[in-house]
């Protein structure tokens, strides 16, 4: 992992600096926790978090002894360096209280719940398709799982015609859930429809603001 350690002001922070710890999936903000220089080079070095703990004066690396590991995807300074946000795939819960996340109990507030269904539907698709729906409909291949967008795509537009808020969210579910699995059957994630998005916005933006 690429990180310029000399960019990172310890020496603010009397030899800590903060770093928030973030699911990389769903954005959640799982824990905030403290670093010095020898924790952040091992979490560089091992792709785990591994932090320093002021109660015990000492270095830990998270899932030493729960086994709840926080597998690291990125690092990333603040604007001051004397901050970072780790980017992590959490094995387990990250709070020691068995929740996921150290800031209340809710799992993947708002968009996250996107990201919380795509892992879902990754660990699905590795099931038994006897047991599970996600499994069987991926056995199937794109083609059937476009098929099946195909017609939650209708089933939503005849409840927006027709049906009401309850049976609209309801349809309008079951499209994303089967759009999800027909991304996964490509080998692609939501963040690929996002990319397009910002892509998208970028011309309406420079347009807005008088440059182009």
């Amino acid at each position: 992992m690429t990180f310029d350690l000399s960019s990172i002001d310890f020496a603010k922070g009397g030899g800590l600096i903060p770093a928030v710890v973030q699911d990389a999936d769903t954005l959640q903000v799982l824990t905030l926790a403290y670093m010095d220089e020898a924790a952040l080079r091992e979490t560089l070095d091992s792709g785990q978090a591994t932090f320093f703990s002021r109660s015990r004066g000492g270095r830990w690396r998270k899932g030493e002894t729960s086994g709840d590991f926080l597998n690291v995807v990125s690092v990333t300074p603040d604007c001051d360096g004397d901050a970072v946000v780790v980017k992590v795939r959490p094995v387990g819960n990250a709070c020691h209280l068995n929740r996921i996340s150290c800031f209340g109990e809710e799992d993947a507030p708002g968009l996250g719940r996107i990201g919380r269904l795509e892992r879902t539907i990754h660990i699905r698709a590795q099931a038994d398709p006897n047991d599970s729906w996600t499994a069987r409909l991926l056995a199937q291949g794109p083609k059937r799982a476009a098929q099946k967008v195909g017609e939650e795509g209708v089933e939503t537009a005849l409840a927006g015609a027709a049906g009401d808020n309850a049976e609209l969210a309801s349809e309008a579910a079951d499209l994303i859930y089967h759009l999800l699995v027909l991304l996964h059957a490509r080998d692609m994630v939501f963040q690929d429809v996002l990319d397009v998005l910002a892509r998208r916005a970028e011309p309406a933006t420079m347009k807005a603001d008088g440059k182009g």
